[in-house]
């Protein structure tokens, strides 16, 4: 069946969440599996080893990036047409948002990607976060943070009405993106075999890769049969958990991408957890913990939000498209995350007990 019998079959706006859901389940199982969670490779990689963690993350950015330039080069999908690509960048949001999306992600133990995930497998700390999140990325979109996030937003902006393309700019020939890929993903499995990871999580933290490219195609090829225009997305956590949270609360909610992707993650990463015999119940350790997880959310929910997306949103999904901002937002991410992990963490060990 292709998506165009889907569609009058089912609906325009009901195969947008359908797509959602299938995008969401994929990643959820693959990331569940592969443990994959870039608060964790930023931490191992702040106190100087490469190990397992850096080499899972690099090993899903890098297949994302090779997914996603194939399919583009297959005619699968256009960068140009991403909701991402089309809307103007901000430098500032990038910068600013990345560096607290970052410091939030160390507190609250896990991104918000890896928070929903988290939270399939029973972790009530993660299921606490995640709400916070949520509600601290609609206050930011639509909300009370909504003014100083479109200031900070507007301190420097992409040029001409559009986001900035890496590749473009560079003026590299058709392909780079995918032989860049390529060349990442060897040096993430040399990693991968110097840690001993094994085939099984190889193969999951590739899906989690697989999850975005799939995202971005089967949006894609909805806006070509689509009678209204449909934005061409994927993977991401910060404005989907908000719309999601805003779908439940509505009077006249409205079906799109985002309300199939949020629970097609929880049900993924549930359906993995409990095939393993892996889901468990686990909450707070103790006060402490607990503030210092809503503090992370919150920051992570205006983070994310003003950079434009989160760990996955714009360090994944954008950057497998070399959205400028995404890969701005991403890099201070790692500072953001790096910075935290030594003034909290690594500070607090050194104190003599």
């Amino acid at each position: 069946m292709d998506i165009l019998s889907i569609v009058e079959w089912v609906g325009e706006a009901r195969t947008a969440a359908i797509f959602g859901l299938i995008t969401g389940i994929i990643f959820g199982v693959a990331a569940q599996r592969s443990s994959f969670c870039l608060r964790a490779a930023t931490v191992e990689f702040a106190r100087g080893h490469l190990g397992p963690r850096v080499s899972v993350w690099l090993l899903t950015f890098s297949t994302a990036v090779v997914w996603v330039q194939g399919a583009q080069m297959l005619g699968l999908m256009r960068a140009e047409d991403a909701r991402m690509m089309a809307v103007t960048g901000s430098w500032s949001g990038a910068i600013i948002g990345g560096l607290v999306f970052g410091a939030g992600m160390v507190l609250a133990r896990g991104c918000s990607g890896r928070l929903l995930v988290l939270a399939a497998t029973g972790n009530l700390r993660a299921v606490v976060s995640g709400l916070i999140f949520a509600v601290v990325a609609q206050m930011s979109l639509q909300g009370w943070l909504s003014p100083l996030r479109d200031k900070l937003a507007g301190l420097w902006i992409t040029e001409g009405g559009r986001n900035l393309n890496l590749l473009d700019t560079a003026h590299v020939p058709e392909g780079s993106g995918l032989a860049l890929g390529l060349a990442l993903a060897l040096v993430a499995l040399w990693y991968a075999h110097q840690n001993k990871i094994g085939t099984r999580v190889l193969v999951f933290a590739s899906g989690v890769g697989f999850a975005v490219a799939v995202g971005w195609a089967l949006t894609f090829g909805l806006s070509q049969v689509s009678f209204d225009p449909v934005q061409i997305e994927s993977a991401t956590f910060t404005g989907p958990s908000a719309n999601t949270l805003m779908f439940f609360l509505e009077s006249n909610p409205v079906l799109q991408f985002d309300i199939g992707l949020v629970p097609g993650v929880f049900i993924g990463a549930f359906l993995a957890s409990a095939f393993t015999r892996e889901f468990q119940f686990q909450g707070f350790q103790d006060a402490d913990n607990m503030k210092r997880a809503i503090t992370g959310a919150a920051l992570m929910g205006f983070g994310g939000m003003l950079a434009g997306g989160c760990a996955i949103g714009a360090g994944v999904t954008g950057g497998s498209i070399f959205a400028g901002t995404a890969w701005l937002a991403l890099f201070c991410m790692w500072i953001g995350a790096i910075i935290t992990d030594f003034l909290v963490d690594q500070s607090a060990q050194k104190v003599p007990v």
